[in-house]
């Protein structure tokens, strides 16, 4: 013990002389021991990285999808009123496509109000041909609120609205607006208690789906999606478009299965776009680059990297630009 108690470089001061503890020399020691062994790692770390060479190949891989993972809030829109569309470069939407894209309804102070459910992308699509009921031989016939046929020369085929889908869609074909607590057809319609909580709720749409690698896009938007005349459009009724907030945040947003430790974090997120006017038009230009890795040890890993470019257009006010609000990819 007293060869130890030279090793002390914390003796204690008393009185006018120092004083060499056992304590001390332990201490002593387990400090250079430890100091020793960090500088080791930190040297073995430098010597072994390897360096990383990038080559640029022309993408051969014949996977013919892409696998879109995504988390985003919408703090002020509730989820009744979004929609969830994806489609190709000629403004086709996509069908039959693999996904999981499940709706969260949050209160505004951002705490889920009841398990997600699952999105169903369908594409309604409306046209001008009328509609039989083949079930009953003498339907009944209910008002269209003005919005029926008036004479002969015009070919829009309304003549009856027995739904209240029916009154919403003779006012489409003729581009008015409609106000559903007026209709009687939609008094008792599931679309009037969405109406009552359409901002008092907020929305987070998450999930993953897989799309064929092509160039296309896909937005989160309010208002029902569908499609009339090969145009993709959406009905807010009975709100105008500039009453939707459009703020948002993307907790996350991948393209790849496949998660590289270093690139688990990709560009967006994290992001938060505020919008300031209310109804906004986000646009994020998404540039998309297949990687792949090849380890040391033969072991390939394919995902891909991108880069992006965020644009806004204001929906409200003197300086409001073309465009609907939502949050487009």
């Amino acid at each position: 013990f007293e060869k130890l108690k030279e090793f002390d470089a914390y003796y204690k001061p008393i009185d006018d002389y120092h004083e060499r503890t056992f304590i001390g020399g332990t201490v002593s020691i387990l400090s250079w021991l430890t100091i020793i062994l960090l500088a080791s790692l930190r040297i073995y770390e430098h010597w072994t990285v390897q360096e990383t060479t990038e080559t640029i190949l022309v993408d051969s891989s014949r996977n013919p999808k892409l696998y879109i993972k995504l988390a985003i809030i919408l703090p002020h829109i509730s989820c009744d009123y979004l929609s969830f569309d994806a489609m190709d470069s000629s403004g086709e939407q996509h069908l039959h496509i693999d996904h999981d894209i499940y709706k969260t309804r949050l209160d505004l102070n951002g705490n889920r109000i009841e398990e997600p459910k699952k999105e169903e992308m369908v594409s309604k699509t409306v046209t001008t041909e009328s509609v039989v009921n083949a079930e009953s031989t003498t339907p009944k016939c209910g008002s269209c609120y003005g919005a029926e046929d008036s004479n002969h020369q015009e070919k829009l085929n309304i003549t009856c609205c027995n739904t209240c889908e029916d009154v919403q869609e003779a006012y489409r074909k003729r581009k008015w607006h409609m106000q559903e607590n007026k209709v009687e057809q939609c008094k008792h319609s599931p679309n009037v208690i969405q109406m009552e909580k359409a901002f008092k709720e907020g929305c987070e749409v998450e999930g993953f789906m897989k799309v064929n690698r092509v160039a296309g896009s896909f937005h989160i938007a309010p208002g029902q999606s569908f499609s009339i005349n090969h145009v993709h459009v959406h009905d807010v009724q009975p709100f105008n478009s500039n009453q939707f907030n459009t703020t948002h945040h993307i907790k996350h947003l991948s393209f790849g299965q496949a998660q590289i430790t270093f690139l688990d974090v990709s560009p967006l997120d994290g992001t938060v776009a505020v919008a300031h006017e209310g109804a906004k038009m986000f646009t994020y230009y998404i540039k998309i680059v297949p990687t792949m890795y090849v380890t040391e040890d033969g072991h390939t890993v394919h995902t891909n990297q991108f880069s992006v470019t965020k644009h806004e257009k204001v929906m409200t006010g003197p300086n409001r630009e073309s465009g609907m609000p939502g949050i487009f990819f």
